[in-house]
């Protein structure tokens, strides 16, 4: 079997390009916010994988990359993903400005450890359960440096002014159920991986419910990891640009599942992608 996984964040931000720049724009104006550019990034790989004929049979996403995934699977057309990214972008700024916070990467850390430290804090919550030696947590501004102090790993902040994945943006993620509500959602036509439980999502109204949750509640990779793995998926192409996933991958220490950037596959020779990727000779379209 084969995964599209999607990031939230970690590739180099580029500017919509071709037919999609034109959309971009019509939607949200001259000044592209930084989520939709990572939106549209994920939308180009995942239209040119299906003229490439390269389809997935399950779909996954990181955080913001859930929208990407939810694209790729056929939930919501262009327009309307264009419009939601840059809806929840909004809601996160605003979030910042009443509740200013922040995002710290903890490496080479038992994520045991850091939720013990957390439980004897205040302030500061886990975010990101991204792999065995990884672990992300959010908080209030003033209180992640003393979280900081306590936790055994490598810190590293990350670029951003609001707390996601916690309840620190819970007024964003009231305003994001609003707006879900108020546009269609197909049903996907490949199961969805959700990342607030590793779910497996087969409808259209479950995949509105897990876009609803995850603003606030945690992303749980390793447990994506985990069901991609227990439905015996051998193969993932990361769309969305960077790589921060498949690097992660190696975390996981998974000899059965491997992967590669949609960057790097495009970039081989037509023979060689086949050879890495070997098609159904019956398959000629998503």
């Amino acid at each position: 079997m084969r995964a599209f996984v999607f990031p939230g964040q970690g590739g180099k931000v580029v500017e919509p390009e071709g037919r999609l720049l034109p959309l971009v724009r019509e939607v949200v104006g001259d000044r592209i916010p930084e989520q939709v550019k990572v939106f549209a990034r994920a939308a180009r790989d995942a239209d040119e994988s299906r003229e490439m004929a390269l389809c997935p049979d399950v779909v996954a996403g990181h955080s913001l990359g859930e929208y990407g995934a939810a694209y790729a699977a056929g939930c919501f057309d262009l327009k309307t993903g264009i419009w939601l990214v840059a809806e929840r972008d909004r809601f996160l700024a605003e979030a910042a400005k009443d509740v200013p916070g922040g995002m710290v990467a903890i490496l080479k850390a038992d994520p045991a450890e850091v939720e013990k430290v957390l439980d004897e804090s205040e302030g500061s919550v886990v975010a990101n359960y991204n792999s065995p030696r990884q672990t992300v947590i959010s908080g209030l501004k003033d209180a992640l440096g003393d979280a900081m102090s306590k936790i055994r790993g490598r810190a590293v902040r990350l670029n951003v002014s609001f707390a996601a994945h916690s309840p620190y943006v819970a007024a964003a993620g009231e305003r994001m159920r609003e707006v879900l509500d108020s546009v269609e959602v197909w049903g996907p036509e490949v199961p969805m991986v959700s990342a607030v439980d590793g779910s497996i999502l087969e409808t259209a109204e479950a995949v509105r419910e897990a876009l609803k949750s995850q603003m606030v509640a945690p992303v749980r990779w390793v447990k994506v990891v985990d069901t991609l793995t227990r439905m015996r998926v051998e193969e993932w192409i990361e769309l969305g640009g960077g790589g921060v996933l498949t690097r992660m991958l190696k975390d996981f220490e998974l000899p059965s599942l491997r992967g590669v950037t949609f960057e790097d596959l495009r970039g081989r020779l037509s023979q060689q992608a086949n050879n890495l990727l070997p098609h159904k000779e019956e398959e000629t379209s998503c």
